[in-house]
């Protein structure tokens, strides 16, 4: 994950080489393999070069071909089937193009529709020196950051929130409305925004159009609803998505060494399996070590247990990180270490050692995230797409096997309808903790009620509506950002194979049964791959809450202790000292991120 920054004045006015170059080098840990800069007439673009591999040649940039710029944190898919379009568009691309140099090529054919055609994931800026434009870009889960600030006539842009905020420029004022969501829910609903109030952010799916007369922005992708895919033979299923996932895994493993990220379930199992199959077939190459992160005693869990075998059985090393000694917010409290923005991850240090131990094997580690999204099984919409379709031998067949296979199916029903209606209602009163003013200033009230109800887009997906909701959460680009060097301080590039979106668009097509139910798929899929006790493991949560549980270890009932500082008195009422739980967590964690960055 390369890093990137840029500015851009709109009113004519050179840039200021000596900001710019600034800004590169603090990206210097996130790009450690050389950071340049290039200055035109009103735009300077800095790249901080992260070679993911040293078996490729170093892709220096910011690079530039005919009128165009561009300066980008880029890993494309399925690069061949680019190149033969921009080919068939009369594009004359020479030898192996780099993908950012693929980038440029498509925006010359196509404009801002570029993204139509790119697979992977992507965060880039690209300058038009003849419209004197400048179009920037996130991919479509939002796996690469994008942040940017106006300052006047100014547009600064890059994929670390903390760079943007070394400019002179850009204040440290708080965007209050974003710390009410993370007080109230863990997290910022709005995905337009940052904790700044100067900062705002790209969402995924999303492209930013700037010119001297303002900005545009625009969303370019929704996950797919119209896509169906039906075959004959059960087989065909299980080919198609192996074929498909193979393609995925291979993408985005580089030649030399790849880390996994592997827990003791289906997921991170299916992607081990897949990518220690490529390397055997290649010899060994690359190189893979397993990572695994598990509690000994803190509270109950043997996930590393299965990891282990399933580590073992694909012939992969296993390095396992024990979370029971990890002192809460340890690293986080550190200036050097603090989060761009409050999060509860209060094992912070446990994130901070694991990309630490992986960046001494590799620069890439591979990720099961995305599974239980794309697989969440919902059979009644399916029922009635088959009434639809008239498929009644297949409705018929269909619904006696489930029935065969869950012969109570209301229990089912009658949990998911307790756990819906045991929500928090809308017309409840907003915490008592959080500070009477704020809340009244930015109406929090309202915000806790909007938030509380169970939204779908309206254009959903008639067999698969809460699958192909949850593709669109604002959770996902926490999640990745978290993952991030931007974040993490360690130059290590995760990638997640089930967020192809080859991947995606197949599993949102094909039957929901039986290929969805506990994720049958992937269990047939991973016949004699994966060990019998990890292919048929049932989905197992965690029984209780490390946190929780580390906070009575050590011997207090609360961790929130000390007067209240003039900033944090501004969200929190001086009465908190009684919190627990959730709400205690929050409380402290912003607590710690106000001191940081003040």
């Amino acid at each position: 994950m390369s890093g990137i920054v840029g500015i851009f004045h709109r009113d004519g006015r050179f840039v200021a080489a000596d900001q710019l170059r600034s800004m590169t080098d603090f990206l210097a840990y996130r790009g450690p393999d050389g950071q340049d800069i290039w200055i035109g007439s009103q735009v300077g673009f800095g790249h901080a070069l992260l070679n993911t591999s040293e078996g490729l040649p170093a892709q220096k940039q910011p690079v530039h071909m005919e009128s165009l710029w561009i300066t980008a944190d880029v890993r494309l898919d399925s690069k061949a089937d680019l190149v033969r379009k921009l080919q068939t568009l009369g594009r004359r691309i020479e030898g192996q193009s780099s993908d950012a140099g693929l980038i440029l090529h498509a925006y010359a054919a196509w404009g801002p529709g570029c993204v139509d055609h790119l697979l992977g994931d992507f965060s880039f800026a690209v300058w038009d020196s003849v419209a004197k434009t400048l179009f920037c870009a996130r991919d479509h889960f939002g796996i690469k950051p994008f942040y940017y600030a106006e300052a006047g006539k100014v547009l600064i842009f890059s994929n670390t929130l903390n760079c943007l905020r070394t400019h002179t420029d850009i204040t440290n004022e708080i965007n209050e409305e974003a710390i009410g969501d993370f007080l109230l829910f863990g997290w910022n609903y709005n995905e337009s925004s940052t904790s700044f109030r100067d900062i705002q952010r790209l969402p995924p799916a999303h492209w930013l159009l700037v010119s001297p007369e303002g900005l545009r922005v625009k969303r370019y992708w929704y996950p797919p609803t119209q896509d169906r895919i039906r075959y004959t033979r059960s087989e065909d299923y299980i080919d198609d998505f192996m074929e498909l996932f193979q393609a995925a895994v291979v993408d985005r493993l580089p030649p030399d060494r790849a880390g996994i990220l592997l827990g003791g379930g289906l997921d991170s199992g299916t992607v081990a399996a897949v990518a220690a199959a490529f390397s055997k077939s290649r010899r060994g190459s690359p190189s893979l070590r397993s990572y695994t992160a598990g509690y000994d005693r803190l509270i109950p869990d043997n996930d590393h247990w299965f990891a282990l075998q399933t580590a073992d059985y694909v012939g992969i090393p296993n390095e396992y990180l024990p979370l029971d000694n990890v002192r809460l917010l340890e690293k986080q409290e550190c200036a050097g270490y603090n989060h761009p923005e409050p999060g509860t991850g209060l094992f912070f240090t446990t994130k901070i050692e694991l990309y630490r131990r992986i960046a001494v094997h590799s620069r890439v580690a591979l990720s099961g995230e995305g599974s239980d999204n794309l697989m969440h099984f919902q059979m009644w919409p399916y029922i009635k797409e088959l009434s639809g379709h008239g498929e009644w031998t297949r409705l018929l067949f269909e619904t006696a096997w489930f029935l065969w296979l869950r012969p109570f199916p209301w229990l089912g029903v009658a949990r998911k309808a307790q756990s819906i209606f045991g929500k928090v209602s809308g017309d409840a009163e907003i915490p008592r903790w959080i500070a009477p003013e704020f809340a009244k200033r930015t109406r929090l009230k309202e915000r806790w009620a909007q938030n509380h109800k169970l939204v779908f887009p309206s254009e959903g997906h008639a067999v698969r509506p809460k699958a192909h909701a949850s593709m669109l959460i604002p959770q996902w680009a926490g999640l990745f950002e978290s993952d991030d060097p931007g974040v993490t301080r360690y130059p290590v590039e995760v990638r997640y194979p089930f967020l192809d979106l080859r991947i995606v668009r197949y599993l949102l097509a094909i039957p929901v049964f039986p290929w969805a139910y506990k994720k049958y798929l992937l269990r047939k899929s991973m016949y004699k791959k994966l060990p019998e006790t990890v292919r048929l493991r049932p989905k197992t949560p965690v029984l209780r809450d490390p946190i929780q549980a580390k906070i009575r270890e050590m011997g207090v009932t609360r961790i929130n202790e000390g007067p209240l500082s003039p900033q944090a008195a501004e969200f929190i009422s001086p009465g908190f000292e009684n919190l627990t739980g959730t709400d205690e967590i929050r409380a402290y964690s912003l607590r710690k991120w106000l001191e940081g960055i003040s």
